[in-house]
Parts: structure tokens; C-alpha cells; sequence
């Protein structure tokens, strides 16, 4: 069995000392030579090593020495040596160091005495510490503090051993009188730790004496208070009114670790309103006047704790709460906004509002290098604001719309995207908006946020007045057509060599995009594109944004420019009455459209125009040619559409969260009902009283009551050895996040005595064993509890396996029974999460771990799925996953099949599919088949399965296309992220077909969940 362990320290193995130069030098007179020797002799013992024959030599040359450094190295040595033999008793030799260890504890150094003093506190053989009893004692009346402190403390070490009540009798009582007299704080602390360890009711009966007295005493006692505190109060709840008023008196000490542990108690013990709001006011305040990091992260880790379960004290205090954005610390202030956000209420809406805007406006300053981050942040916060309470839209959305040309692209990408979803909530705002959006778009320097703006003017451009200010502000931002000359392209040879390139940053690729539906594209455009202020380009004057994203060979921006323009050409058929006036804009507007294709096919960019945008951009040509009403509805109204859709399905999603979060548990029909106001309120304060109502309350709402899970802790009981085996064991697996503990109950089922018996344990996977159990003895037919901890570090499935060792009477041998494994579900570590369509296409580039089940799939069902994503693409429908129903819908009725123009984009776009199929299959594939034949109870069955929460809306699942795309997503508790794919499509026979594709950063939790989907996913009985 392995021995308990006091020290640890680091032992070089590659120059191990010899016991014999050990020896030599502890015989010689040289001090720094013996220290040394001792040391080594110390790491060689902690090691492993015995040295038996050092032992003797260190009693007659170190023992007398009068060294302190000596001394103090000697008590370590006595510390880790073996003082018993194998039957436990004491060997003879030890009898030596007892007269030493008396002189040390009537030395007349105080250094001595106290290390001495400390050497006791880790000793457990009785033979050798009664002797030394009466010495121990007359050190508790000692002078100095140290020794005092320390005598204490061995006090309480000898009576907790197993005879220690036999050998200090009225122990208890000696301390308590030294208690009373005590001046030094820390001997106080120690003595009043010892009546709390040996016995409590003296250490209650003297906290109720000194009550009053309580906020003088020092840090140290204090904390013990608290202690003493909680463990009575666990212990007995109905006593716990009277030791309140002592937490809340000790909410003033001076004391910053004594207040958070006041508050920390008072939360844990009370639920009257007057002590919460004490608990979250001091959070406040240490948050406030902290200025360490780490502390000011756990204390919001405690408000929020306080923000579920009473929130309504907590939104008084959300000013307070939103101080701490003056941190310059990014984490700090996204827990920050976190809480707040939560926190908002039709009363403070407007304060908050106003804080978060003076906190944008600081960000313009510049001095911090993450201001751009911080207020991206912001801008998110105000855009949640704005949505729960539209009312304060017009407050905020023309403030953010001056950072549409930030910098910070993620940043301004938020800002458009906030006024997109604004400018369809508040139709009195549209005007305005436009209006704005218009004059402040020469200032966006992003693609992304350009097309989101195109879109908004599109859509939302309705009066004449609009219509031709749109149109006016993007044939000012493109500048003067053509985008080259002719005699640039003739000498491009040359010139590209060495005329000046544009002053712009472009991230080029023609990787697959993942769109919405977590189906994939092909994007050989300009992915993301920032630029500086524009510059002279081949012989072109210095222009506006459109044109200098353009030629860096964005061609996507290009399309949505064209389409941006179809729109508002057509929307100026109906509000303007001079034909004249419409066919001189749709001209300008097909000139801007063929001025694009040429560049695009020129040789003077770096690459040609891709395909895709270059089929939207021919479409926008053909459509203004032949306009049809058919036509003009899907343009200037399906997409619209799509997008209300989209926003409606968002919200009725968040309020059905709310609801499902604010559910609580009710009290059964026969439980006992409570009537606080009959109750004798004779002696008790208004804190007791409201303390009381609380509980009551929580008793009547079943919040008290924890018995729901006993049917879930016989599912986590696992059989470990069979009925015929000579021991019987089960293990009940409780797991707590990063630690699991192991409840193993061992039967005897033999007549024999079983000696030695030991549970031996191993692990497999990210899971270590803290330490293994002991030994044990177990009487016939008996049975023992034995527990273990073992030590989790990451979202890994693990196995734990192991076996029975133990020895009987009558056999010499050991004897062996081999344990059932144990398999650690990644299904304890992962919960269900939520996260933006946009950060899980972000997260599903970056990962590299990907792994891929397959299921049987015929070709062209795979190119049917990615066919209509690549049609919605075509026809701007935003966003693509609400227009799958109606497309298929369209096309398999084929009301478009006949037309040219559609053909050639079909054909088109099947070439690029087929070729794109083979990055799509170069992946793991495990074979596996479902009986499930709907896809959507086969989706339900795997966010069951996989404890997932399903980011694709509800709209975007619905009706009968035979295919199905979703995305899944989850947060392990190490903080993790695991992304799922699923695409499936009903086959002819009715089979589901398709593929699961798992992402995540690390290996292991792809690996894991992909075991546990191969496990689960058939379905069935």
C-alpha cells in the first residue's frame, strides 16, 4: 500500500548521491557539508530509497548538533523515515529521538521549540509522542506567540489521533481557557480551529458569548467563523437566523477576503431578499475596488450565479454592475455585458443605453490597442438592447451607423447587420436610415459590409426620392466607366509588372464557403477586403469604395452591385412616371453591368471574374432586357420576405427559451403547505422572518426537494463482477465536470475472511487516477464502500478498468478478479449551446479535426441538395435555407425548366457541383445504415443522442424536399466547441442517405462524438 506523503520535493535523478559519501560527511565537523549531506539523504528517502544504515550515524553526529538549519533538516528526516515495522509497531531505535525531541521542547531558542512543535502535528505513533505530552503542555503558556501558535496546534493533532481523547483528556477544555486569555490572533485562529475540529458545541457556546465582539477580531478568526457557520447551519437550518446577523455584521470588516466569504455564506444559507441584496451589493463593491484581474472575474462569476436565481434584486444593481466596463481587461467586460444584457428592464433600458453609447464614443479615442474589439462588443450589446425594446432604436442607430467604415471589420459588419434587422422592426426609422445610410456610404472600406448596405438600399429605397438617391450614390462610389482602357489591356504585359497595385489588403481563395444550412460553395472571390484610402489606379482617377473593391478583383460585390441595381431600376418603373427617366437609368445601369463583365474577363486583374458571379450579373442583364411580373415579384418581394421570416423565427425561438428557462419545479399535490403568517413571530428579527417566508416559499415550489434523479442514479449503476464470483462489486460513476468519483460497493459472498483486499484501478484516455485506495479487511459476507477519484483534463471518451486483489487464510497466493470496464460518456461533458450563424461558419473554416459518418447516397441526391443552395444564391433569396421548399417546389414542377437563361445556369452550375464533389468525399466515412425513414425524427434522434442544440431554424426544416441540412452545436464544460453537420436525403425506397460531419479543435471530441452517433443513430427499438 502506498504511504501518505507530507512534502514533495524535486529530485534530480541523473546524479543520484552515494550513501557512503552521505555518511562521510555527516560524520565530519563541516556544517555546510552535514546540511548538504542531509538534504540528500532527505530526496533519496522521499525517492524511494531506505538507507537503513544512516540512521544510527545521524543520532550520534547530528543529533547534538546545535545548527538551526541542522535541527530543522533532522525533524524533516524524522518525518519520513519508517518509525513501525510490519505489524505496526514502533521500532526500538526510535526510543532514541524522544529524550532529543523533549530537549528541543524546553529549548531556549523559540525557533526550536516551534519547528519542533510542527514535527509533532505530522506525527501518529503514540509511543512516542505521551512521553513528550507534558512538555507540549507548558508550551501553551510559553510567551512568545510562535510557540503558542504552534503548541496549539499539536494539541489538536495529538487528540485527533485514534487514542488521543485516552491521552489528552480535557484538552478541550485547556483550550478553551487559553481561548479566553489569548492576545495573538493567529494563536486565537488555531485555538478556536481546534474546538471547532474536536469540539463544536464549545466553539458555538463561545461565538454566542463573544458575539458582540465578533468584527474586532482579526482576518484569520474571522474565516474560522464562517466556517463554523456554514457547517452548523448545514447541519441545522432551523438555528440559522441567529448566526445571519453575524455574516451581515462582518459585511464591514476590513477584511476584502472576509467580506467575499460573507457574502458567498449568505448567499449559500439565505433567501431573504434583505441578505441577497446585502451579498450582491458587496460583490459590487470588491469588484469595484479591486484592481486585481482575476478577482474581478470570480466575483462576476458569483453576480452571475445571483442573476438566476434572483434577478429581480439584481437588476438594482445593474448600474453598479456596468462600472466594471472601466477595465481595460476584454474578458472582464464580456461577462460584463453578459450580465447586464440579462438584466434590462423597460426602467433601465434607457441608462443602460446611455452608458453603452458614452462607452462607443470613448472607443473612438484610440489609446488602447483592442478598442476596435471592445467595440464590437458594444455594438452587439446595443443591438440586443434595441431588439428586446425597439423604442431606443432611434436613440442608438444613427450613433453606430459613423463606425460603418470602421477599421475594425468585424465591428462594422455588426453595425450593418444591427441596421438591417432595425430598419424592418421600425418602419418610422426607415426614412432616416437611408437617408443616412446613403451619405455615409462612401465610408465603408469592407466588401462584407458593402453588400450588406447594397441589400438594405435594394430593399428599402421605396419613394422616387430614394430610389434615384441610391441609385446616384452607387454611380458615384463606382466613378467613371469604363474600369480600364483599352490600350491598358493591349500593354498589360508591361504595365502590371510595374504600375503601382492598389493600396488594399485582399484574402483571395477559392475554398469552399459554408453557407447557412451548413452546405457548402464555391467562393473564388474576394473573401474579405479592406482598403486605405483610395489611390490612383492605371490610369484612373481616384474613386469611390465600390470601384477600388472592385478592382482588387472582388467580383462578388460586383453581382450584388448589379443586383442591387436591378432592384431599384425596377422600383423605379412603379414610382416614376417618365418613362423616358427609366429607360435613361435602366441604360446607365446595364453599362455598369457589361463595364463589370469586361473587367472581369480582361487580363488586367490577377484572375478573371468566377463563374458565379458572373452568371448573376448576365441574369441582372436578361432581367432589365425582359422584365415579366412574375419576375419583378420574386425580386422585389420573396426576398423580403425570406428575411421577415427569418427575423419572426428568431424571436419566437428566444421568447420560447425565456419561457423554458423561467419553468420551475412545483410541489406534489399532498406535500405540506406552510401559512408563515399564522407562525409566532415572538423574538425574531425581520431578517429571520424574511428568511423564513423564503423558505417556505422554495418549499412550496419544490426547489428543496432533490429526490427527482433517484431514477437516474440507478441507470449509473454498472455491475462490476458477476453474481458467481467469490466478491461482488458495482461502482456508481457520479461525474462533477472535471473530476469523477467512483462509489464502488464490495460484497464478501465467501465464508473467508478476505484480507489485503484492494481495488486496483487504471485508466485509458485524458483521465488519471488522484490516488489509489487502500487496503482492506473484509469479514464474511460483508460489505465495504469504497471510493475513488479520478482527475478529468479533457472532452475525451475514456475507459476505466481494473480489478479485485485479495488474499484469504488458507491460500498463499494472491487472488485476482478482473473488473467490467467502465466507458466515461462524452455525454457528461457536453451541453447544449448556442452561437451565430456566422461564428459557426467562422469555427468550421479554422478547425482542422474533422470526422465524417456516411451513409449510403446516390450521387445525385448529393447534387439536387447543393443545386437548389446554389439556385437561391443565384436569385438573391436571403437567406438561402428559407427558400428550399418553395425552389423545389418550382423546379420540380419545371415552370423555369424550358427557359434558356435558366438552363445555362443549371448546366453551369452542375459542372462546378461535380467537380466540387471530390473535396466533399476526402474524408473518414464509417458505413452505417438507420430504420429511421423521416428525416426529421432521424435530426431529433441525433440532437437526442447527442445532448446538441440545433442552430438551424424551424422554417428552414420544414416541408417535404426529401433532403434535410442542419447544423448542431455544443460546449463542453473545458470550454470546447463542437460543431455538426447533418445532410441527409430521402432515397427512392425510402432510406435515408447522406452524411454527419463533426468539427472541433481537438481530436478527441470528434472522435468521441462520432463513436457516439455510429452508436445511436440507427434508431429503432
Amino acid at each position: 500500500m502506498e504511504k501518505s506523503c507530507t512534502m514533495l520535493i524535486h529530485f534530480d535523478k541523473g546524479t543520484p548521491a552515494i550513501a557512503n559519501e552521505i555518511k562521510e560527511a555527516l560524520e565530519g565537523n563541516d556544517v555546510p557539508a552535514k546540511v548538504d549531506a542531509m538534504k540528500k539523504a532527505i530526496m533519496l528517502l522521499l525517492n524511494g530509497e531506505t538507507l537503513p544504515q544512516l540512521f544510527i550515524t545521524i543520532v550520534r553526529y547530528v543529533l547534538p548538533s546545535e545548527d538551526h538549519t541542522i535541527q530543522k533538516l533532522l525533524l524533516l528526516y524524522l518525518e519520513i523515515i519508517e518509525k513501525t515495522d510490519a505489524k505496526g509497531r514502533v521500532l526500538p531505535e526510535m526510543i532514541l529521538i524522544c529524550q532529543n525531541l523533549r530537549n528541543n521542547l524546553q529549548h531556549p531558542n523559540e525557533y526550536i521549540r516551534g519547528v519542533t512543535l510542527r514535527f509533532l502535528c505530522r506525527l501518529n505513533e503514540t509511543e512516542i509522542i505521551e512521553p513528550l505530552i507534558p512538555s507540549v503542555l507548558q508550551n501553551l503558556a510559553h510567551r512568545h506567540p510562535y510557540i503558542r501558535r504552534n503548541a496549539i496546534l499539536a494539541v489538536m493533532s495529538i487528540y485527533k489521533l485514534p487514542q488521543g481523547e485516552q491521552l489528552l483528556v480535557d484538552a478541550p477544555e485547556m483550550i478553551e481557557k487559553v481561548l479566553s486569555t489569548e492576545q495573538d490572533q493567529s494563536a486565537k485562529r488555531n485555538a478556536f480551529l481546534m474546538l471547532f475540529t474536536c469540539d463544536q458545541d464549545r466553539a458555538i457556546n463561545y461565538l454566542l458569548t463573544n458575539v458582540d465582539r465578533v468584527p474586532e477580531w482579526g482576518e484569520l478568526l474571522q474565516m474560522v467563523v464562517l466556517e463554523l457557520i456554514r457547517k452548523v447551519c448545514r447541519t441545522n437550518r432551523g438555528e440559522k437566523g441567529k448566526y445571519i446577523k453575524i455574516i451581515i455584521s462582518l459585511l464591514n470588516a476590513p477584511s476584502t477576503a472576509v467580506i467575499y466569504e460573507c457574502a458567498s455564506t449568505l448567499v449559500s444559507l439565505s433567501s431573504a431578499p434583505t441578505a441577497i441584496r446585502a451579498a450582491a451589493n458587496t460583490y459590487c463593491q470588491l469588484l469595484l475596488s479591486q484592481s486585481d484581474n482575476n478577482v474581478k472575474l470570480i466575483v462576476l462569476d458569483r453576480l452571475n450565479e445571483l442573476k438566476s436565481s434572483h434577478r429581480e434584486i439584481m437588476v438594482d444593481l445593474i448600474m453598479d454592475v456596468l462600472r466594471a466596463l472601466s477595465s481595460p481587461n476584454l474578458d472582464i467586460r464580456r461577462k460584463t455585458l453578459d450580465i447586464v444584457l440579462e438584466l434590462i428592464t423597460p426602467r433601465n433600458i434607457n441608462e443602460v443605453v446611455l452608458m453603452l453609447k458614452k462607452e462607443v464614443v470613448k472607443t473612438q479615442g484610440g489609446e488602447l490597442e483592442k478598442n476596435g474589439e471592445y467595440r464590437q462588443m458594444l455594438i452587439q450589446a446595443i443591438h440586443s438592447c434595441a431588439i428586446k425594446f425597439p423604442e431606443v432604436a432611434s436613440t442608438v442607430v444613427h450613433l453606430l451607423m459613423d463606425f460603418l467604415g470602421d477599421s475594425n471589420i468585424a465591428s462594422a459588419i455588426d453595425v450593418i447587420v444591427f441596421v438591417r434587422e432595425i430598419i424592418e422592426m421600425n418602419p418610422r426609422l426607415r426614412v432616416s436610415i437611408i437617408t443616412r445610410l446613403l451619405d455615409n456610404f462612401y465610408q465603408i472600406r469592407a466588401a462584407r459590409v458593402c453588400t450588406c448596405a447594397l441589400w438594405i438600399i435594394g430593399e428599402y429605397c421605396q419613394s422616387l426620392s430614394e430610389v434615384e438617391s441610391g441609385i446616384a450614390t452607387i454611380k458615384q462610389c463606382l466613378g467613371d466607366l469604363p474600369f480600364f482602357s483599352v490600350s491598358e489591356e493591349g500593354e498589360d504585359t508591361d504595365s502590371t509588372k510595374k504600375a503601382p497595385q492598389p493600396n488594399s489588403i485582399t484574402v483571395s481563395s477559392r475554398r469552399p464557403a459554408i453557407l447557412a444550412d451548413g452546405t457548402y460553395a464555391t467562393q473564388s472571390a474576394a473573401s474579405e477586403t479592406a482598403f486605405s484610402p483610395p489611390t490612383i489606379v492605371q490610369g484612373t482617377l481616384t474613386s469611390g469604395n465600390l470601384r477600388s473593391l472592385l478592382l482588387t478583383g472582388d467580383f462578388f460585390l460586383g453581382a450584388v452591385v448589379a443586383c442591387t441595381l436591378t432592384k431599384l431600376i425596377l422600383r423605379l418603373e412603379e414610382v416614376q412616371s417618365s418613362q423616358v427617366e427609366v429607360n435613361k437609368a435602366s441604360t446607365q445601369a446595364l453599362l455598369i453591368m457589361i463595364s463589370m463583365l469586361q473587367l472581369g474577363q480582361s487580363s488586367v486583374l490577377p484572375h478573371p471574374i468566377d463563374n458565379d458571379s458572373h452568371d448573376r450579373i448576365v441574369l441582372c442583364i436578361r432581367l432589365l432586357c425582359n422584365t415579366g411580373d412574375e419576375i419583378r415579384k420574386i425580386w422585389l418581394q420573396s426576398c423580403r420576405q425570406s428575411f421577415v421570416k427569418m427575423l419572426s423565427e428568431k424571436h419566437l425561438r428566444e421568447t420560447e427559451e425565456l419561457k423554458a428557462k423561467a419553468q420551475v419545479s412545483h410541489a406534489q399535490p399532498d406535500d405540506l403547505i406552510d401559512f408563515y403568517h399564522l407562525k409566532s413571530r415572538k423574538g425574531m428579527s425581520q431578517l429571520e422572518l424574511e428568511d423564513e417566508v423564503q423558505d417556505d416559499l422554495k418549499r412550496a415550489t419544490g426547489e428543496f426537494i432533490k429526490d427527482g434523479d433517484d431514477a437516474n442514479k440507478l441507470n449509473r449503476i454498472l455491475q462490476l463482477t458477476g453474481f458467481s464470483d467469490p466478491v461482488y462489486a458495482e461502482a456508481y460513476v457520479t461525474v462533477h465536470h472535471y473530476d469523477i468519483v467512483l462509489d464502488v460497493t464490495v460484497i464478501n459472498r465467501t465464508k473467508e475472511t478476505l484480507q489485503n483486499l484492494c481495488l486496483e484501478l487504471a485508466t485509458m484516455g485524458d483521465l488519471k487516477l488522484v490516488e489509489r485506495p487502500q487496503n482492506y479487511t473484509l469479514a464474511p459476507e460483508s460489505s465495504k464502500q469504497i471510493k475513488a477519484n479520478i482527475k478529468v483534463s479533457s472532452t475525451e471518451t475514456g475507459v476505466i478498468f481494473g480489478n479485485i486483489v485479495y488474499e484469504t487464510s488458507n491460500v498463499l497466493e494472491r487472488t485476482v478478479v478482473v473488473l467490467n470496464d467502465i466507458h466515461i460518456d462524452i455525454m457528461d461533458y457536453i451541453s447544449p449551446a448556442v452561437c451565430t450563424d456566422a461564428a459557426f461558419r467562422t469555427m468550421w473554416a479554422e478547425f482542422e479535426w474533422e470526422n465524417k459518418v456516411s451513409m449510403p447516397c446516390p450521387f445525385d441526391a448529393i447534387v439536387v441538395m447543393f443545386f437548389v443552395v446554389y439556385i437561391s444564391f443565384l436569385l438573391d433569396l436571403v437567406p438561402a435555407t428559407y427558400s428550399f421548399p418553395n425552389l423545389y417546389k418550382v423546379f420540380s414542377c419545371g415552370k423555369y425548366g424550358n427557359d434558356d437563361m435558366f438552363a445555362d445556369i443549371l448546366l453551369n452550375g452542375l459542372t462546378r457541383l461535380l467537380c466540387f464533389n471530390h473535396h466533399l468525399c476526402a474524408a473518414m466515412q464509417v458505413a452505417v445504415n438507420t430504420v429511421i425513414q423521416d428525416e426529421k425524427e432521424f435530426l431529433d434522434h441525433i440532437i437526442k443522442s447527442t445532448n446538441m442544440k440545433c442552430l438551424t431554424a424551424p422554417s428552414a426544416l420544414d416541408g417535404e424536399c426529401g433532403f434535410l441540412a442542419a447544423n448542431l452545436y455544443a460546449k463542453s464544460v473545458f470550454g470546447e466547441d463542437a460543431l455538426v453537420n447533418v445532410s441527409i436525403e430521402k432515397q427512392i425506397d425510402d432510406k435515408l442517405s447522406g452524411y454527419i460531419r463533426i468539427r472541433s479543435k481537438t481530436q478527441g471530441i470528434a472522435l468521441s462524438l462520432g463513436d457516439k452517433i455510429t452508436l445511436k443513430q440507427k434508431g429503432g427499438s
